[in-house]
């Protein structure tokens, strides 16, 4: 027994000298950072900084550390490892972001900010990373039904998770389950071609081609898409816009219910994401459930639910059963993919 507790004690040691750790998640307008201070504790001491106040990822950090420092005072140990969740492809030493000013190495970060270890994960891959572990105060569902409830790949065999997240961008992330445990797939769905369903989203998505060839998903369903389709579904109304409105200034007027082309925006908006998120469903087979993250859809959920976006994730015509059997939520905690930024410097460490 006192070997055995010394072995114990030695552990539980080694895993202390790992920590505290640091994680961030950002996207093209904030940076959220967080700190995990000891074995088993939560994300903490959460601070969101402005993207556009820094000049890339390692100052907007040093910002936070050196507050950090400061409170701490004597007590302050500085992180051994940090994940950093970030709004675009992540592929080689060179990670440049899609929808802000941030180019940079991530080794040059990494010694810039004296960690042993730096991830730099797609942010939605730290998203889905999360879906696992949220519960039912994480999450909104319109029936009741949480993710994750019905169907399996096979007996005992959770079946795939998928998010899809409208934000600055249109993130897509899912999360498959191994002997291992869960292992997400990391990719870019949101610049997948985006489909319309019938003849009015094809003339609105028939204007937004006469300006960009491709047009994806991102394109429209995220908070820089917004503003385009609600001046392509004004030219196809015939309410031509003649200034671009922001997201916000297009949400704030369809819930205020005095500006009826914002109101149609947002509900378009809805049915579109409801047959993009039917797509990853099926092409993922994600019948553990498809969860809706990111920052927009949460400023409108009760028009969200209201919408005909679960009618649109659903007709999928001989697969309707197929998509009617797996449930959707949205995502309500915003600090989510910080949870899987943790997680994925648990599961590297322990591969050594």
């Amino acid at each position: 027994m006192p070997a055995t507790t010394a072995a114990s004690r030695d552990e539980a040691a080694a895993q202390a000298r790992d920590f505290p750790r640091l994680v961030a998640d950002i996207g093209g307008t904030n940076a959220r950072f967080g700190w995990i201070e000891a074995p088993g504790a939560p994300v903490s001491l959460v601070r969101t900084l402005s993207v556009p106040a820094f000049a890339g990822p390692g100052e907007a950090a040093r910002s936070y550390l050196d507050d950090l420092a400061t409170q701490q005072g004597g007590a302050w140990r500085a992180p051994r490892h940090a994940a950093f969740a970030v709004a675009t492809a992540v592929a080689g030493d060179r990670v440049a972001f899609t929808n802000s000013h941030w180019d940079f190495s991530r080794e040059a970060v990494r010694q810039a900010l004296g960690v042993e270890q730096l991830l730099m994960l797609n942010d939605f891959e730290a998203l889905a990373l999360s879906l696992p572990c949220l519960g039912a105060a994480q999450l909104r569902c319109p029936d009741g039904r949480l993710p994750r409830a019905p169907g399996h790949a096979a007996p005992g065999t959770p079946a795939p998770l998928a998010v899809v997240g409208p934000g600055t961008g249109l993130g897509v992330g899912a999360v498959v389950h191994t002997r291992q445990g869960w292992v997400a797939l990391p990719g870019e769905g949101g610049h997948a071609t985006l489909a319309a369903g019938h003849a009015l989203e094809a003339e609105v998505i028939g204007v937004v081609r006469r300006q960009f060839a491709h047009v994806s998903a991102e394109r429209l369903l995220s908070g820089i898409g917004l503003p385009l389709l609600h001046q392509a579904l004004g030219e196809v109304h015939g309410q031509p816009v003649a200034a671009p409105w922001s997201a916000e200034a297009i949400v704030n007027g369809a819930l205020a219910g005095d500006q009826a082309l914002c109101g149609d925006t947002v509900d378009l908006f809805c049915a579109l994401l409801g047959s993009f998120a039917g797509n990853v469903a099926l092409t993922l087979g994600a019948r553990g459930g498809v969860y809706i993250g990111g920052g927009i859809v949460p400023r409108f959920a009760d028009r969200f639910f209201a919408s005909a976006f679960r009618e649109r994730f659903e007709a999928k015509g001989r697969f309707q059963a197929y998509l009617a059997a797996i449930p959707t939520a949205l995502i309500t905690d915003t600090l989510a993919a910080l949870t899987g930024g943790a997680l994925a410097i648990e599961q590297q460490v322990a591969l050594g």
